[in-house]
């Protein structure tokens, strides 16, 4: 018997400077694109320690190395989960709560994916990213980038936001 999933999970915004975002797409799901996601291993998983977990499981990139910069939104979504999924679950679970990061990355960069997990990879600005996701939150977490996601040089247009 498999592990059930915990309905709490981690939903983590990779970006460039330029805003410029990772989308991979899910092998299980063709056409469905999203960042990277993924539930807690345990109740007391800090979700932190999920979303560096998650980011290095389906991308290879380490949040943690000199030049990332992993961002606590601290923003949550409690959503819904899809039908086609449920069974992940225990029995009665319907809604996840997923708690929202940004990881700026110096520049955009082919990645490592987990392909049990996924089969592409694209970088999209940000704006075409959200547009693309299937899920709805996600969209909406990747619209709130220019606003969570970096810090203008001050003078700076849009273009000039640096990681923090």
């Amino acid at each position: 018997m498999s592990v059930l999933k915990i309905p709490q999970s981690v939903l983590v915004v990779i970006h460039t400077p330029a805003l410029d975002v990772l989308l991979i797409e899910r092998a299980d799901a063709p056409g469905f694109w999203q960042s990277v996601t993924g539930s807690k291993e345990a109740e007391d998983e800090p979700f932190e320690a999920a979303a560096v977990r998650e980011v290095f499981e389906e991308t290879g990139i380490d949040a943690r190395a000199s030049g990332h910069v992993l961002s606590d939104w601290s923003l949550e979504n409690v959503y819904e989960i899809y039908p086609q999924w449920l069974h992940r679950y225990a029995p009665g679970v319907t809604h996840n709560t997923e708690h929202l990061f940004g990881l700026c990355v110096p520049a955009v960069a082919t990645v490592r994916l987990s392909p049990r997990e996924h089969r592409n990879q694209v970088w999209l600005p940000w704006a075409e990213a959200a547009e693309r996701c299937f899920s709805p939150s996600n969209a909406e977490a990747i619209a709130w980038l220019p606003r969570l996601g970096g810090v203008r040089k001050p003078g700076a247009s849009l273009g000039g936001i640096i990681c923090p």
